[in-house]
This record gives C-alpha cells, sequence and structure tokens, in this order.
C-alpha cells in the first residue's frame, strides 16, 4: 500500500466522528471498468431540483445550462466575490462553506434530490461535501474528480456518479484526430455511440445495401447530411456520394474501423 494510499484511508476514518453513516463499499464495476449505480427505481423527489456545490468554470457551466432548461437551481461557492459575480446570472446563488453540515442543513439542502459537487482545487472539502450531502439525504450525488484515485475515494464515501471531465475531454479530442475521419460523437454506454463521421472513399458511388454496414462492421445508419439536407433513416438503396456526412450508432471501435 502507498504512502497517499494510507494518508486517504487514514481521512476517511476520520469521517465517522462527523456522524457519518460507514463508508460505503466499492460500486460494483462492470466488465468494462463502469460504475453500477444502486439507484433504485422506487426513489421519489423533486427531480428538477439540484444544488451545484463549487462554482468554478465546470460549475458555473452545469448550473447555468440547467436554469437555462427551466430546472430549479440552488448555487454554492465560498468565494464571495464570485458569488456576486453570478448574481446577476443564477436566480439562487448563495457564499457557503460547502463543508459545514449546520450551514448546509440551514441552506435547505436537505430538500433537493440531486446535487452535484464540482470543487476542482481542494480536494479533501470535495469529499467532504460529498459526505455531507449524503448525511443530509441528497438522493444521487454527483461528483467531478481529476484523477481515477480520485474518483476511487469519492465512489467509496458515497458519491453515486464520479466524472473526470478533463480526461473525458483528453479522450475524446484524442479519438477524433486519431481516427482522422470523425467529426462528432456521443458515447452512450461502454463505448456504443453515435458517431457522425465523413464517408469514406471506398463507399461513394455504393448504396448501403451494398455496403452492408450491419453484417460487416455492426453499425446501424441512421442519416445523412448532404449539404445543407439531413435524411433521415435512409433506405437501402440510398446511395452515397462524395462529402456526404454520416451518422451511425455502433460501437465506436467499429465506426474507427470505416477508414481502414
Amino acid at each position: 500500500m502507498t504512502k497517499a494510499r494510507e494518508k486517504w484511508l487514514h481521512f476517511l476514518n476520520r469521517l465517522n466522528p462527523l456522524g457519518t453513516e460507514q463508508v460505503r463499499p466499492p460500486r460494483r464495476e462492470t466488465e468494462h471498468g463502469e460504475a453500477v449505480l444502486p439507484y433504485p427505481a422506487a426513489k421519489k423527489g423533486k427531480t428538477n431540483e439540484y444544488v451545484v456545490i463549487g462554482l468554478g468554470r465546470f460549475g458555473t457551466s452545469v448550473a447555468k445550462t440547467l436554469v437555462s432548461y427551466g430546472r430549479n437551481v440552488l448555487a454554492i461557492d465560498s468565494d464571495y466575490n464570485r458569488v456576486q459575480e453570478l448574481s446577476t446570472s443564477l436566480p439562487h446563488v448563495i457564499q457557503l462553506d460547502a463543508t459545514n453540515y449546520e450551514a448546509l442543513k440551514q441552506a435547505g439542502v436537505d430538500e433537493f434530490d440531486t446535487g452535484l459537487v464540482c470543487i476542482g482545487t481542494d480536494f479533501e472539502s470535495n469529499v467532504l461535501a460529498t459526505v455531507l450531502l449524503n448525511r443530509l439525504g441528497v438522493q444521487r450525488v454527483i461528483a467531478k474528480a481529476r484523477t481515477r484515485t480520485q474518483k476511487e475515494i469519492l465512489l467509496r464515501v458515497g458519491a453515486d456518479e464520479v466524472i473526470l471531465p478533463e480526461h473525458e475531454a483528453g479522450v475524446r479530442l484524442a479519438r477524433k484526430l486519431a481516427a482522422g475521419h470523425f467529426i462528432d460523437y456521443l458515447e452512450v454506454s461502454n463505448d456504443v455511440g453515435i458517431v457522425e463521421l465523413v464517408a469514406p472513399s471506398s463507399f461513394w458511388g455504393h448504396t448501403f445495401a451494398e455496403l452492408a454496414l450491419r453484417q460487416r462492421y455492426g453499425l446501424t445508419a441512421m442519416a445523412v447530411r448532404r449539404g445543407s439536407e439531413l435524411i433521415v433513416s435512409p433506405s437501402a438503396n440510398f446511395r452515397i456520394e462524395p462529402n456526404d456526412i454520416l451518422v451511425v450508432l455502433g460501437k465506436i471501435e467499429d465506426a474507427e474501423r470505416l477508414n481502414q
């Protein structure tokens, strides 16, 4: 066991004096390493109300986007100047120490069903805020991490989901650059996604029936963009032309093979 790991285990053990429940065991993981979230369908709550803790660039973008979709958001940050700066663009924003249980309770955080912990620079505060949201009964806690080790720790202390935005953005960019013909993609789960790509030259002049995308690559053609026109659910007899943009559904690694 490394010294860093020992240090964090000691830190986790100190959480119990705060009155928390025991640290949750690690999430069961799929063969692809994705956490299986224990989020029972029987849970009830205010599905349109969110508390966002940490208003850096990431937390602010999450809060503003949720507000733009008509969701109720309570935004929290410990920096008074940052709160003042965002007071004109976020309807409910307060300056608060998110590692203080009583302060969170007085702010009514226990009334929210989803909490997002977006503290990026102080990982100990990130962990404590995650623990306290669980203590307050927030039904679903999503936390931000910068490394896989941080992700593991946050899952152990009670986060239902942990995201690594910097890592995921880096993987996304590298994948697009390496594939060459990718324009964009949306990963749905376990390397399955919707991919927008430039039709390879080997496809030009051929129909989808001739190409047999599903049989040869395991991909389903959802749409074709030709100039300003979007053809949804193209038929098997649709003939591909140069500069066509294909939108396909399937494993991303299979879409990467189209240009090989």
